[in-house]
C-alpha cells in the first residue's frame, strides 16, 4: 500500500466504501447521531407531553356506570300458557332479550323518565357555541364565492330545532352511550352508560334496567288478558258446539229405540245377539283362512315326500317335528364322524346307521301324522265357519241395519266427547288463567343496581400523555435520522479518512471574530490556545510528511467558494513564518479579498502585475505578520491565461528561490480550473473541507478530479469546526482540545 499511487488508492477506496455500505449495516454511527440530538428530542418530548397534559386537562372525563341483570330463559310464572303463544325457549332467546335492552323504545322511555331533553349533555340548545363560527364569517364577508360548489343558502341559519326533532336528537346520542355487555356462559348481562354527569349515568343504567323489568311485566300481563278475553270467545263456541252435539245424540238415540245398558255401551237387545254371532264368525273365518292356508301348504307338496313335507312351516314348528329333526341330525353326525374311522361293515358302523334309520322313521311318522291333523282341522273349520256363515245369512238386513246405527252412533258420540273435552280444557284453563293474571311474574332481575363511579373511564391521562410522549419521541429521533441522511457533509475525521482515503492533517475550530482580518490573522491573536494548536497541528503534519524532501511550494483550496480556504492558507503560512522564510501568494484573481483584508490601498500591485510586468517584486511583496504576502493585484479578464503562461513559470521559479516555504491560495477546484494549473508547481496539495457544510459528492469529484491530473494531494484541513459538539456527541477530534477549555459537560 505504501507504494500505492493516490490516485489508485482513492479509487480503490471509493470502490470499498460502496461494497461496505452494500454489506454491511453499522448501527453505531444511528446511535451516535440520536445520542447527537439527545436534548433535543427530549426538549421536544417533553413539550410535547406538557401540551398533551393541558389538552387533556381540557377535556371533560366521562364516567361510566354499570348494573347487572339476570335473564330467565323462561318465564317465571304459576301458570304458563305456551301452548297458546309458543314462547321461546330456545338459545336465541337470550340473544333476543339482550337486543331489546338495546331498542329504541326502551330508550325513548328512560328519555322521557329521566327528562333528558332538558339535560345539559343532550340539550343541543344549552350547547356551547364555537369558538370560531365558520358559516357566520363565510355569509357575513361573503366568502360564500370562494368556496366552489357552494351557494350563499348553503351558510344561512337553519331554524330552531322542534321539540320532536330534539327528543328525537337526544335519543339517538343516549343510545350511543348505551353498552350491552353479555356474560358468556351465563344468563347475565351488564348494562352500561358513559356520561360526563356521573350521577345522572348511575341512574340512567338503573333506569334502564328497571325499565325493561318493567316492558317484560306490561308484556306479561297485555298477554294474559289477551288470552283471557280470546278464551273466553273460544268458550261460548265451544259450549253450543257441545249442545249441538248433545242433542244430536239424543234425538238418534229415540228414532232407533237405543238405550244405554248399565254403562256398557249403547245397544238394542237385537243388535247385541247379532254382535255375538258376528264376533264367532269372524273368528271362525279366521280360523278357517289359518287352516286352510296349511293345508294349502301340504297339499301343494304332499306328492312328493314327507320330507318336503317336514318343511312346511305348519308342520317344522311343532315341537315333536323339531325334536325328532334334532334326533336325525345327531344320529347323521354320528354316521358322519364314524365314517372317518370305520367302513360301512362295521358293528358300530352299522349300528349307528341303524339308530339314524330309526329316528328318520319316527320323524316321518310324526309328519305324516301332523298333516293329517291339518287336513282335518281345516275340515271342521270350513264346517264351523259354513254353519255360521248360514246364521248370519239369515239375519243379514238385520245386521246391516244394526252396523249402520252402530256407526252413525259412534260417529255422534265421538263429536261429543270430543266438544267435551275441548270445552272442560279450555274451561279448566280460563279459571287458571283468571286466577293468575294479577300475578306479575318476571322474566328478568336487577343481580347489582349501578352505584355511582368515582373516577372516570377516560380519559386516561397518563396513558394519553405517556403515548404522545412516545409518539413525540420516535418522530424526533425519525425527523433527527432523516435530517442526517439529507445531510450528506463531513462531519468526523473519521469519515474523511474512510471515504476520502487521506489523512487528516488538521481541524480548525469556529471562530468567532467581528472583521474577516481578525479571522484570516486569528493566529497572530494568541488568546485562542486550541486555534493555535489547531494550526501548529496542520504545520507539523506538513513539515513532517516531507521530512527528507521538504515541499516548498504548498497549495491550498477547496470544492466550492466560503469554506475557508483563504483563513486556512493565511494562518498557515503566519504559522510557518515563525520558524522559516514564507511567502503568501494569493492565486485567486478572480475574487480577491486579502488587500481589502488587510487594508492595503487601491491598486496596490500584486501577481497579475508581475505576471504582466506592470511592477516588480518589490512594489508587489507585502510584509504582513512576519510573513510576506503577494496579493491578487489589478484584476485581469484572462486569470487562467496568465497563470498557464510561461512568464508565471518564471516568477515561481525566482520565488521558489527566494522563500524557504510558499504557501498558494488557490480557487475553488468546482468553480474554476485554476487549481489544476496551480497544483502542477506544488509539492504539497491541501484540500479544505468546510464541516457539515459541504457534501460528500462535491469533495469526492473535487478530490478525484486533481487525482486524475496527478495533483500531489497530501491532506484535508477541516474548518469551521464546532469542537464543544464533537466531544460532546463523539465526533472523534482527538481527546486534547479539552486541555484548552472544551469540555463535554
Amino acid at each position: 500500500m505504501q507504494n500505492e499511487s493516490p490516485k489508485a488508492a482513492f479509487l480503490q477506496n471509493q470502490n470499498n466504501n460502496t461494497n461496505n455500505e452494500n454489506d454491511v449495516i453499522d448501527l453505531l454511527p444511528v446511535f451516535l447521531v440520536v445520542w447527537r440530538k439527545k436534548w433535543t428530542i427530549m426538549t421536544l418530548v417533553i413539550l410535547t407531553m406538557i401540551l398533551t397534559a393541558l389538552v387533556v386537562l381540557s377535556i371533560e372525563p366521562t364516567y361510566r356506570s354499570t348494573a347487572t341483570m339476570q335473564i330467565e330463559q323462561q318465564e317465571a310464572q304459576v301458570v304458563s300458557i305456551e301452548q297458546i303463544y309458543g314462547v321461546d325457549s330456545s338459545s336465541e332467546y337470550l340473544q333476543t332479550q339482550f337486543e331489546l335492552l338495546k331498542s329504541r323504545t326502551l330508550a325513548e322511555r328512560v328519555v322521557r323518565e329521566l327528562e333528558l331533553t332538558t339535560h345539559i349533555e343532550f340539550d343541543p340548545r344549552q350547547a356551547e357555541p364555537p369558538l370560531i363560527d365558520i358559516k357566520g364569517l363565510i355569509a357575513n364577508f361573503n366568502l360564500h364565492s370562494l368556496i366552489p360548489g357552494t351557494t350563499p343558502e348553503d351558510f344561512v341559519e337553519l331554524p330552531p330545532p322542534t321539540e320532536d326533532e330534539i327528543f328525537t336528537s337526544v335519543v339517538d346520542s343516549f343510545i350511543e352511550k348505551i353498552t350491552i355487555a353479555p356474560i358468556k356462559k351465563s344468563q347475565l348481562v351488564k348494562i352500561s352508560v358513559d356520561m360526563h354527569d356521573s350521577n345522572m349515568a348511575t341512574r340512567a343504567a338503573n333506569a334502564i334496567a328497571q325499565n325493561f323489568i318493567n316492558s317484560q311485566l306490561d308484556a306479561a300481563m297485555e298477554t294474559s288478558m289477551t288470552a283471557t278475553n280470546w278464551m273466553n270467545e273460544r268458550l261460548v263456541e265451544l259450549r253450543d258446539n257441545l249442545q249441538v252435539a248433545e242433542n244430536k245424540l239424543q234425538e238418534f238415540k229415540e228414532q232407533q229405540g237405543l238405550i244405554d245398558v248399565g254403562g256398557s255401551g249403547i245397544v238394542t237387545v237385537s243388535a247385541n245377539e247379532l254382535s255375538a254371532i258376528n264376533e264367532r264368525l269372524v273368528d271362525a273365518r279366521t280360523k278357517t283362512a289359518e287352516a286352510k292356508s296349511q293345508y294349502k301348504q301340504v297339499k301343494s307338496i304332499k306328492k312328493w315326500n314327507w320330507r318336503k313335507m317336514s318343511t312346511v312351516p305348519a308342520v317344522l314348528s311343532h315341537p315333536l317335528v323339531q325334536t325328532f329333526k334334532a334326533e336325525e341330525a345327531k344320529a347323521q353326525a354320528k354316521v358322519k364322524e364314524l365314517s372317518k374311522r370305520y367302513g360301512k361293515r362295521h358293528p358300530t358302523m352299522q349300528a349307528a346307521n341303524s339308530d339314524l334309520t330309526a329316528a328318520q322313521e319316527s320323524l316321518k311318522a310324526q309328519v305324516l301324522q301332523i298333516v293329517a291333523g291339518i287336513e282335518r282341522q281345516y275340515q271342521i273349520a270350513t264346517a264351523n265357519e259354513a254353519s255360521l256363515q248360514e246364521s248370519v245369512e239369515e239375519n243379514k238386513a238385520q245386521i246391516q241395519d244394526i252396523s249402520k246405527n252402530e256407526f252413525k252412533l259412534r260417529e255422534l258420540q265421538r263429536e261429543v266427547d270430543s266438544n267435551r273435552t275441548i270445552y272442560d280444557t279450555f274451561m279448566d284453563r280460563l279459571k287458571e288463567t283468571t286466577a293468575t293474571a294479577d300475578l306479575e311474574s318476571a322474566k328478568a332481575r336487577i343481580v347489582d343496581p349501578a352505584i355511582m363511579p368515582t373516577k372516570p373511564i377516560k380519559p386516561k391521562k397518563g396513558l394519553i400523555v405517556i403515548i404522545a410522549g412516545f409518539l413525540a419521541g420516535l418522530f424526533a429521533v425519525f425527523l433527527t435520522l432523516l435530517l442526517n441522511a439529507l445531510n450528506n457533509t463531513f462531519k468526523s475525521t473519521d469519515e474523511i479518512e474512510s471515504k476520502l482515503n487521506l489523512p487528516v492533517l488538521g481541524l480548525l475550530p469556529i471562530v468567532k471574530a467581528n472583521t474577516r482580518r481578525m479571522i484570516v490573522e486569528h493566529y497572530i491573536d494568541k488568546t485562542d490556545k486550541p486555534f493555535m494548536e489547531s494550526v501548529k497541528t496542520i504545520r507539523t503534519g506538513i513539515m513532517l510528511s516531507g521530512i527528507d524532501n521538504p515541499h516548498k511550494v504548498l497549495v491550498v483550496t477547496s470544492s466550492i467558494p466560503g469554506e475557508g480556504k483563504t483563513t486556512v492558507s493565511t494562518n498557515l503560512a503566519i504559522s510557518l513564518g515563525e520558524m522559516e522564510n514564507t511567502l503568501l501568494i494569493e492565486a485567486d484573481m478572480r475574487r480577491p479579498t486579502m488587500a481589502k483584508t488587510f487594508d492595503l490601498p487601491v491598486g496596490t500591485p500584486g501577481l497579475a502585475n508581475l505576471i504582466a510586468n506592470t511592477a516588480d517584486y518589490d512594489d508587489c511583496i507585502q510584509s504582513i505578520g512576519g510573513i510576506d504576502l503577494i496579493v491578487a493585484g489589478l484584476v485581469p479578464p484572462n486569470p487562467l491565461e496568465l497563470i498557464a503562461s510561461k512568464k508565471f513559470a518564471e516568477v515561481m521559479e525566482e520565488l521558489i528561490n527566494r522563500y524557504e516555504r510558499i504557501v498558494i491560495d488557490c480557487p475553488p477546484v468546482q468553480a474554476v480550473s485554476d487549481a489544476l494549473v496551480l497544483s502542477k508547481y506544488a509539492e504539497n496539495l491541501i484540500y479544505v473541507i468546510k464541516a457539515e457544510s459541504t457534501s460528500k459528492p462535491v469533495v469526492t469529484k473535487g478530490i478525484g478530479q486533481l487525482l486524475q491530473n496527478n495533483a500531489p494531494v497530501k491532506g484535508v484541513v477541516l474548518n469551521t469546526v464546532d469542537i464543544k459538539k464533537g466531544l460532546k456527541y463523539g465526533y472523534g477530534y482527538d481527546g486534547y482540545y479539552d486541555y484548552y477549555g472544551y469540555s463535554t459537560k
